[in-house]
């Protein structure tokens, strides 16, 4: 017989409301500060989700009193953000709480793997399906009415637990693999590092960088939200996140630009300057691809080119880069001044030296790129593959044909549409 048809035998097509009840969460009164505590009953949010299949921990808790005032999941309920950016992301509680109104519980009924209908939410045609029917506003939404008429594949009891069993098998060894990879990406990261020490450590003569560049604060301290008037010229006006996504690069795309009047308050600074952010994510680096203005949050480096090559100094910046953070000033956002970096002591060879360190440095950084693309692909490839082994699960293709006779084999096996009878009786008699 083939998948098809072994489908349509023993498994059911339904919606959520068929398979347990559904409640949508709330928050209970702020002014109430006896609803709260440091630890009695949590009270999930969708960050608290990030857990996944296990989700035991929430940042906000409940007093009991509060709890009594909130609705409630029992432990192993399954949670589905269905409002706000997060929209679909899911967890399975381990500990019973309470959730907030962007969150929809599921609590199965018995007779249902709730490990099952979890990995089905998390799969991507559950997924799409959420999208699909949520409001397609600037805040999507998807109301409770909506989200009960969410299909899924629903198997017998029997297949339910052997597809779980094998799922987490499938799952457990591609988790393997994945920290493989994640624990590779951690060495590359300690080997830059140790190329960037072992470039700067010969007996060379030290100068102060003021001595050997020009080191400039950025003086744009408009934003577009604060003046449009400043925008919408042919000057391009570079920000940090630009810089930052370069990884030391160079800038050849933006976003803003500014008018004349915006470049009359600020400064066009010329190509191939150096950038440095120096507030929030201190020391990161990038070369302007074109000529540009910047805010305040950003320096510019003009090095004094017979002294001092400018990837040169790029390189040994994102080599002192930690020990630059710690010089930041500790105030409601750390930045680092001008003062600070001028008095920055730096290794000065000859300009030939410098130039072969330089050949040095990207010959073995371009080989950590490499690799680090590489893991990167496979890590792409694996989340792929986590979500190919989900939608095999719930078309009744992943177990094989002796899985599924052994299952069929036991003196307890029904057909899907047996049991949703079953839950349909005793929905009736509860009321």
């Amino acid at each position: 017989m083939n998948e098809e048809l072994r489908i349509k035998e023993d498994w059911v097509e339904c919606v959520i409301k068929d398979v347990g009840e559904v409640l949508t969460g709330g928050t209970p009164s702020k002014k109430r500060p006896d609803f709260y505590s440091q630890e009695d009953y949590p009270f999930y949010k969708p960050t608290d989700l990030n857990a996944g299949i296990n989700v035991k921990e929430s940042k906000d808790f409940l007093s009991a009193l509060g709890y009594e005032n909130s609705r409630k999941a029992i432990k192993n309920s399954i949670l589905v953000t269905c409002i706000g950016a997060t929209i679909g992301k899911t967890g399975l509680i381990k500990r019973e709480g309470s959730f907030n109104q962007q969150i929809n519980a599921l609590l199965p009924n018995e007779g249902l793997s709730n490990v099952f209908l979890y990995y089905q939410i998390i799969g991507s045609v559950f997924q799409q399906q959420i999208k699909r029917n949520a409001s397609s506003t600037t805040l999507p939404i998807l109301n409770k009415s909506k989200f009960l008429k969410l299909k899924l594949n629903l198997p017998p009891y029997l297949i339910q637990k052997t597809i779980v069993k094998k799922i987490e098998e499938l799952f457990s060894s591609l988790d393997s693999g994945i920290a493989d990879l994640k624990k590779a990406q951690d060495q590359l990261v300690i080997y830059r590092q140790a190329v960037l020490k072992k470039a700067f450590e010969g007996e060379y003569e030290i100068k102060k960088l003021g001595e050997v560049a020009e080191v400039k604060r950025g003086k744009s301290k408009h934003r577009p939200r604060n003046d449009k008037s400043l925008f919408g010229g042919k000057y391009p006006f570079i920000q940090t996140g630009e810089i930052r996504a370069t990884n030391g690069g160079t800038i050849t795309k933006y976003k803003n630009t500014y008018s004349e009047k915006g470049l009359a308050q600020s400064k066009l600074w010329p190509k191939g300057t150096l950038c440095l952010t120096i507030a929030a994510n201190i020391g990161e680096t990038a070369f302007l691809g074109f000529d540009a203005c910047f805010p305040d949050s950003v320096v510019g480096i003009l090095p004094n080119q017979e002294l001092l090559n400018s990837k040169y100094l790029n390189f040994y910046i994102q080599k002192i880069k930690e020990e630059m953070d710690s010089k930041a000033s500790a105030t409601a956002q750390k930045n680092i001044n001008v003062r600070i970096l001028d008095a920055i002591e730096i290794p000065i060879p000859t300009e030939k030296e410098q130039h072969q360190i330089v050949q040095e440095i990207e010959s073995r950084l371009s080989v950590c790129d490499t690799v680090e693309k590489d893991i990167a692909d496979s890590l792409e490839k694996a989340q792929a593959l986590r979500q190919s082994i989900l939608k095999k699960a719930f078309e009744g293709k992943l177990l094989s044909e002796e899985e599924i006779a052994k299952c069929k084999a036991h003196p307890d096996y029904e057909p899907a549409s047996v049991l949703l009878e079953k839950i349909k009786l005793e929905k009736l008699k509860s009321k």
